[in-house]
């Protein structure tokens, strides 16, 4: 990538920098090469030629209103990441280029895949935990003390998507919505998205950014999410504050991230059909008929785009590749959510990363059954899974939610649930006749190959916790073996079928109970790597981990970048 034009978008354009000092000497820049090569580059762009003038015009503004995006989430991670851009800015040397470049792949001095272990000197040696939602210096038992002397309104405040946590002039903890927080960026983001839904030819793409632009600045988020969760545009885009990875002390705030994509009606269409099936597995899921969902929200929309730009949470470090939403409950249970799955992001994912792993961490017998179609359905059912089962709850009368009862250990357990979950929605979909038998060849080998792709983001991701949990049962109920002598795995689908059903009853009756301390056993049993899955992980060391996207679009582009 072009870093310097893309620092410049971030601080320049929204900072207006002059005369930035060099940062000092940070880790030795041989250590950062190798880090950086993880992250295979790819051009990531898609087809806008039939878009109307006017949708044009509006995409080139929401393209802008990424690197907005970026500057928010930066002060989400760490309260010293915007002062140390500005002195990264101006450091021409090439170790500083190496020490830029690889800020920019984390958005933040901590290297995600090495434990958020720092790369630059002078910053704290561990991530704060709590980010930069809460004062840096709480404890979790300040916090709970404090929140128990609340009313329950100024709790919901408290533990909500919308709200940091700050102190006030006696030292008293006190909650501060978004729209305060941020509004020196929110502001002009606002008006950059009022100005898209003033080209925007298409009605609901201009009900969402209009209603999107008044939720930045009011702090009430649910009238905008309805008017998402009704967006049908050749234009899709979702920007906000949605996902709460990012909160390791109760994973309660909401990080702000966009995906500016253009949707591929081809394939939309074809997987729509999933939606049909959706009350039909919740009705069939492997836990107690009380803890089903009687009636999903009415709506659950599936979307295949292709992206064009991101910002903020979305940028930093492994790159998503489909999201489900939005987060709040009270949506999901009036309308259900959506699904939107990158196609052009899972392709590129599938070629540069989970074809060379198979190769080498799968038995040879099973190479021929991993295939991109199993890759991307499964990515699917995995968001449509997240979606299905207990979310709004009651723990010993008093109602609750998932989120708020899995405190820091919910984000792992809920992608453990998904992906679990969703082989388990495949295989009755394949036992149903809606999906051919063969399928079921496929999707288990192309399966375990990314369950070692998943593994390599780190144990500190809760996508690598909750996919070791998994990992590891399987094994254990002998769905997975290991071949000594090759130092590779393989699946018997028979067992899979099987441990695939009780692992996913499992963890939705301890969500749907709000069971923590047995989930929290649950991951602590299984969340680890043994050293036989260690064994082959260090056979992967030589290659990359995750794509590194450039938009041409967006302006970003690198001639080292391939298609």
């Amino acid at each position: 990538m072009n870093h310097r034009a893309l620092l410049v978008l971030i601080t320049c354009t929204a900072i207006g920098l002059a005369g930035c000092s060099s940062p000092k000497r940070g880790i030795p820049v041989s250590t950062l090469g190798p880090k950086i090569k993880r992250f295979a580059p790819v051009v990531l762009s898609a087809d806008t030629s039939t878009l109307s003038e006017g949708n044009r015009g509006a995409l080139r503004l929401l393209v802008q209103s990424m690197k907005i995006l970026d500057r928010i989430y930066l002060r989400q991670a760490w309260s010293g990441n915007e002062e140390l851009l500005k002195r990264l800015t101006g450091d021409e040397t090439p170790e500083g280029q190496e020490r830029l470049e690889y800020f920019l792949v984390n958005m933040g001095p901590w290297s995600k895949l090495d434990r958020d272990e720092p790369f630059i000197a002078g910053v704290p040696p561990q991530k704060p935990l709590g980010a930069n939602y809460y004062p840096e210096r709480m404890k979790k038992e300040e916090f709970l003390l404090w929140l128990s002397t609340l009313p329950e309104s100024e709790q919901k405040k408290a533990t909500g998507f919308f709200f940091t946590v700050r102190t006030d002039q006696y030292g008293t903890l006190k909650a501060v919505p978004y729209s305060e927080e941020y509004r020196d960026l929110l502001t002009p983001l606002s008006k950059l998205l009022r100005n898209a839904a003033a080209l925007a030819d298409n009605p609901s793409l201009r009900a969402y950014l209009e209603k999107r632009a008044d939720a930045f600045l009011s702090n009430e988020y649910y009238d905008s999410d309805i008017a998402w969760m009704h967006l049908d545009s050749p234009i899709d885009v979702t920007i906000g504050p949605y996902e709460v990875y990012m909160d390791e002390l109760f994973n309660y705030k909401a990080a702000f991230e966009g995906f500016v994509t253009i949707r591929n009606d081809t394939e939309s269409v074809k997987l729509a059909r999933f939606s049909s099936y959706l009350q039909e597995i919740e009705d069939n899921l492997p836990i107690a008929p009380r803890y089903r969902n009687r009636t999903l929200g009415s709506m659950a929309p599936i979307r295949v785009v292709d992206e064009v730009a991101i910002g903020g949470e979305s940028r930093a470090g492994v790159q998503t590749a489909a999201f489900n939403l939005p987060n709040d409950e009270r949506v999901i249970r009036e309308t259900g959510s959506k699904r939107v799955m990158l196609r052009n992001v899972q392709e590129a994912k599938f070629r540069k990363i989970l074809l060379p792993i198979a190769g080498l961490a799968v038995d040879p017998f099973q190479h021929s059954s991993i295939k991109f179609e199993p890759f991307f359905t499964h990515i699917l059912a995995h968001e449509l899974v997240h979606g299905l089962g207990p979310h709004t709850i009651n723990v010993r009368g008093r109602a609750t939610t998932v989120r708020q009862e899995m405190k820091e250990i919910g984000s792992a357990l809920e992608e453990a649930k998904a992906d679990v979950g969703g082989l388990f929605a495949l295989q009755y979909l394949i036992d149903k006749g809606v999906l051919p038998k063969t399928f079921e060849e496929l999707l288990y080998p192309t399966f375990l190959a990314g369950i070692f792709r998943t593994l390599r983001f780190g144990s500190e991701d809760a996508h690598g916790q909750g996919m070791a949990l998994q990992c590891n049962y399987l094994w254990d109920e002998g769905a997975v073996q290991y071949n000594e002598t090759l130092g590779t795995f393989s699946v018997i689908i028979p067992k899979m079928k099987e441990a695939v059903k009780k692992l996913t009853g499992e963890i939705m009756t301890l969500q749907a109970e709000g069971n923590y301390q047995k989930a929290k056993d649950l991951l602590g049993r299984y969340a680890l790597v043994r050293p036989q899955m260690q064994r082959t992980l260090d056979k992967l060391s030589a290659l990359p981990v995750d794509i590194h996207p450039q938009f041409p679009l967006a302006g970003e582009t690198d001639r080292s970048s391939e298609e």
